[in-house]
């Protein structure tokens, strides 16, 4: 890992409108979901910030499971390829199934996780939300069905997003420039 300190980084989104976006949109959730009970599935290491924040202003009977994915490594782009570390997951059929991860950028991520699913259950419904979307970047077929914010194509960390396992306790999201970092 290149030598990056704190000073390195930029605020891109402050604590604060992080925590008024995620209210903003644990509302349309509560008002969506109308009650009904619903799974949350956190893909970690990198929404667990934001998923904490998120269920704790969800107002419906609620589940939660924890699965592990990983595209990036040590890197700073997508290798392509999911590692699936962990994906257990207990039937999932006839739920309200609710995604929750970091960033959605190629969406290969997304689009693995989707089609895993969708491929080994009958889910009620299946959504996605994300707290950033990186549309810039897409290259899968996929876009999430709720998200905090659109971000241009900087690299980030903070609220849960590392960079090679640094910084994710920072509460903003932040990037530095890419120059730094390679």
């Amino acid at each position: 890992m290149k030598d990056v300190n704190l000073s390195d980084i930029n605020v891109l989104i402050s604590e604060s409108d992080i925590n008024e976006r995620v209210k903003q949109i644990a509302n349309i959730l509560n008002s969506d979901y109308n009650g009904e009970e619903v799974c949350a599935i956190c893909v970690l290491k990198g929404s667990v910030m934001f998923f904490t924040d998120l269920v704790r202003n969800l107002n419906m009977p609620l589940t939660m499971e924890f699965i592990r994915l990983s595209s990036y490594g040590h890197s700073t782009s997508s290798s392509g390829m999911v590692n699936a570390v962990d994906i257990k997951l207990p039937d999932l059929t006839g739920k309200n199934v609710l995604i929750v991860e970091d960033i959605v950028d190629t969406g290969i991520t997304a689009k693995f996780l989707l089609d895993y699913i969708a491929m080994n259950f009958k889910t009620k419904s299946t959504k996605f939300v994300a707290l950033l979307d990186k549309k810039i970047a897409r290259c899968a077929d996929v876009h999430p069905d709720y998200y905090c914010f659109e971000i241009d194509d900087k690299f980030v960390v903070g609220y849960g997003l590392d960079y090679d396992g640094h910084f994710r306790n920072l509460k903003f999201i932040g990037y530095a420039d890419k120059s730094i970092l390679q």
